[in-house]
């Protein structure tokens, strides 16, 4: 049996005003919060035109709208559907984000990175992970693609190396002492 005359979904959105699509953004952007992501991007970003204004609240929104899945700068607009403008004060629209990366040169990039290693440090403060280990301790993060072969595979697509895949991060931590 087939049903006629219909056409497939081509996307979805959540735009139930009392409802969040990603529910499991509003802790892990508080515990950012917590480990000073705003502060750290006041602190140590520089945009110096007016697309530049408010830095710790473009870079808190462009972080938010990465865990939530987004993978382009259309797909900031996850921040503003459904009750996401309740859960966060004024979202910033996906045009708005844009126009501030674009802003961006080698030495912001620098910059990014500083804040990223100072929220490292507020993660390792504020949570349990590494606790009891005293002494040195590598993180190594590899990239990696899992190969997928259809083409309706959620969450594939085309990267650097032109292989239809999924994206994903495995981290391995490495410290002196053994733990039995």
């Amino acid at each position: 049996m087939r049903l006629s005359h219909s056409h497939p979904v081509r996307s979805a959105s959540c735009d139930d005003p009392n409802l969040l699509g990603a529910a499991g953004l509003v802790p892990v952007m508080s515990l950012a919060e917590q480990c000073g992501i705003s502060e750290l991007a006041h602190e140590h970003l520089a945009v110096p035109t007016e697309r530049g204004s408010n830095p710790d609240r473009k870079v808190f929104s462009l972080v938010a709208g990465m865990v939530a899945g987004a993978d382009s700068i259309d797909d900031m607009a996850v921040l503003r559907h459904g009750a996401m403008g309740r859960v966060f004060d004024h979202p910033y629209a996906p045009s708005t984000l844009g126009s501030f990366l674009r802003e961006f040169s080698f030495g912001h990039v620098r910059q990014l990175d500083a804040i990223a290693a100072r929220l490292l440090s507020g993660l390792h403060a504020r949570t349990p992970v590494l606790a009891g280990i005293d002494g040195p301790v590598m993180v190594d993060i590899d990239d990696s693609i899992i190969e997928v072969h259809g083409p309706a595979k959620q969450g594939a697509g085309f990267g650097y190396t032109r292989v239809r895949g999924l994206n994903s991060a495995i981290t391995t931590i490495t410290t002196a002492q053994v733990h039995r």
